[in-house]
């Protein structure tokens, strides 16, 4: 990999600060060196600590050089305090619309299939339990997943994955009590990493550099694919890696360590993440803090395993199978140290993994391998691409948008990396353009997967056409009373969520007093065979059938 190091050739704990300095953008580079001039600066890369013109999002201070020319000009450029304000804002101002859009496609894509019965049960049901549980402070249970897999209707989500992160959503409960709230949730957090996108693609590479990172990110496949599996506690990780990475490359450790403290929160394996986190700050110079944050991740990820999930009422060992290295973390290691190609080669042993690795490295061009960022995504990777779960190894579910925020600013980093060594060598002629060749790069490849992956869907009309069997769902739906228990299809669970006890259908007699299904004529024994057993038929239209049981 291709390093840096402080501006004097020794890497540094922390950055210097300057109390005058109007931002911190680009406090950085006396931490790893990896500042740049902008585009328009002619004096060269500006040194370490050095302040820019202005702050990256919502500076107040003076205006860079290109608007100073303007206004020697007096021309064009905007009068008044109106004027000043927009052009002392304009990149808040930009980085705000883009957010915004960014939160109306996710958003739009969610609820357009929520409305049009497309979401499912699994996961989106169990979510929707665990914050209404929090909501009225008591027990985040789920017993949708509680009586699917044995455990009881009293089973709480703590139990299933380590997200007590989860509650900090209660209170927009309390305004819309229901599933369509965590998925609006998941919109805007998944946006909200793009203002820490542009602040580390700005420092590193420059201005219009950082919006088309921004940009890619925004329609990147892996926010695409999140999006289009409901919502899980993945929502948070964009954002707060975003933070972590931004602010620790900026030499503010306090927001950086929040951030890191908030991704221990968010699931149970995120210590590996924050072990890579600190393998990376390690090897860009700030040795105690990124010793630490390793040694912390490690502690953390093995203390929430064996004690906290058994501690709810979990099996710690539900999630990771790994029968080919070993039962848990130190026998998985020992197993990669005595049997290192063996390890290697389970990377690759299934063209699925194949696909995920190119999908994954793709969007960088391939160069977040020349950072040492890319080791704080790598324990996440392996640890999908080790288990014996195959679910796990495809890109068809949300898991890549756990490491999609890593993998592009690892690339940002790797391709400023890649055209300082190349300067440093006199190859590339001044003005190359090189750093904004990249970037136009990267948003080019994330347009291009836009037509294979859920956004696309916003392109088709019949998208926006409602179910044929609309009506017929709606009665369905009309006839179940609110606060009963009710088993459900995947199509239905969620839109009953918000009113009653869902569990999932999955065919096995129980009892449950409402039923609400579309079926097959596969099915149709199976409705029988609960008719025969003490239910009604309350509906049977256009394939979706009601059971009630008689006297429940």
């Amino acid at each position: 990999m291709i390093t840096g190091t402080t501006t004097s050739g020794q890497p540094a704990e922390e950055s210097p600060r300057k109390a005058s300095d109007p931002d911190d953008t680009l406090e950085a580079a006396a931490v790893d060196g990896t500042a740049v001039a902008e585009p328009e600066d002619t004096a060269g890369p500006r040194a370490a600590g050095a302040a820019e013109p202005e702050d990256a999002v919502g500076a107040t201070a003076a205006a860079g050089p290109e608007e100073q020319r303007d206004g020697q000009a007096g021309e064009s450029a905007p009068q008044g305090p109106a004027g000043r304000f927009l052009r002392s804002n304009r990149h808040l101002i930009a980085v705000s619309v883009l957010c915004g859009l960014s939160a109306a496609l996710n958003w739009t894509l969610s609820l357009l299939r929520f409305a049009h019965f497309q979401v499912a049960t699994y996961d989106l049901v169990i979510f929707d339990q665990a914050v209404r549980g929090y909501s009225r402070f008591s027990a985040p249970t789920v017993p949708l997943r509680g009586i699917t897999g044995g455990f009881g209707m009293d089973y709480i989500q703590l139990a299933d994955h380590f997200s007590p992160i989860l509650a900090v959503l209660a209170p927009f409960y309390w305004l819309h009590d229901g599933p369509e709230t965590l998925l609006v949730a998941q919109a805007v957090l998944f946006a909200l990493a793009i203002p820490f996108i542009w602040k580390f693609t700005r420092r590193v590479l420059g201005t219009p550099h950082a919006y088309l990172v921004s940009a890619a990110y925004a329609i990147s496949w892996p926010i695409a694919q999140a999006t289009a599996v409901e919502f899980h506690e993945v929502a948070f990780v964009p954002l707060l890696s975003a933070i972590a990475v931004e602010r620790l490359h900026a030499g503010r450790r306090l927001p950086g360590l929040l951030a890191v403290l908030g991704l221990l929160l968010t699931k149970e394996d995120m210590g590996l993440l924050v072990a890579g986190l600190g393998v990376w700050l390690f090897l860009t110079g700030q040795r105690r803090l990124g010793a630490g944050l390793a040694v912390a991740g490690v502690a953390v990820f093995q203390v929430v395993r064996k004690f906290l999930i058994p501690l709810a009422g979990g099996n710690p060992a539900y999630y990771t199978r790994y029968s080919k290295l070993g039962e848990d973390l130190p026998q998985m290691l020992w197993s990669a140290v005595t049997r290192p190609h063996e390890f290697a080669a389970m990377l690759f042993d299934d063209h699925s993994k194949w696909d995920t690795w190119g999908l994954l490295l793709w969007p960088a061009l391939f160069l977040c391998l020349l950072s040492p960022l890319v080791l704080a995504a790598l324990p996440l990777i392996l640890e999908r691409l080790l288990a014996d779960s195959d679910n796990w190894w495809s890109t068809g579910w949300h898991y890549d948008a756990f490491v999609v925020v890593i993998l592009l600013l690892a690339g940002v980093d790797g391709a400023a990396r890649l055209i300082r060594w190349l300067e440093r060598r006199g190859l590339p002629r001044p003005g190359h353009g090189l750093r904004l060749a990249y970037a136009a790069a990267v948003f080019a490849v994330a347009v291009t997967t836009v037509p294979y992956r859920p956004f696309d869907n916003l392109m088709n009309p019949d998208f926006y056409r409602p179910d044929p069997r609309t009506a017929a769902r709606e009665q369905a739906m009309s006839l179940v009373p609110d606060g009963v228990v009710v088993e459900a299809t995947d199509d239905f669970g969620a839109r009953l969520s918000g009113r009653t006890t869902v569990l999932w259908w999955d065919y096995q007699k129980r009892g449950t007093p409402w039923i609400v299904a579309s079926v097959n004529n596969d099915l149709r024994g199976l409705v029988n065979s609960y008719l025969a057993e003490g239910y009604e038929m309350r509906l049977d239209r256009d394939d979706i059938v009601v059971l009630h049981r008689i006297g429940a």
